[in-house]
């Protein structure tokens, strides 16, 4: 399974692409002080391969090198920081 990771600017969205097809995504929008990220999905046929956490640790991490802050709306990049105590520093107010 040949994937990879991009920030798609033009649609504010991190996207995992699976041979070609966009498998998933991870939506932020730029305010300005911080990226807020209120919603990551992962197509139905993709679910239960990892790809929602390689999507967000990608996010987290290009976010990181950029100086950028997160607030995750989205539940599952809330809950995946909380399981991942390295991208703590980067929420916006903790």
């Amino acid at each position: 399974m040949g994937h990879a990771v991009t920030d798609n600017r033009s649609r504010s969205r991190y996207e995992v692409v699976l041979d070609g097809d966009v498998a998933g995504f991870a939506e932020y929008v730029d305010d300005g002080n911080s990226v807020v990220m209120p919603h990551t999905l992962v197509e139905h046929e993709h679910r239960g391969k990892g790809l929602a956490a390689l999507l967000v640790r990608h996010a987290l991490d290009d976010l990181r090198s950029r100086g950028r802050t997160v607030v995750p709306v989205c539940w599952y990049v809330d809950h995946f920081i909380a399981g991942h105590p390295e991208y703590t520093d980067l929420v916006s107010g903790r």
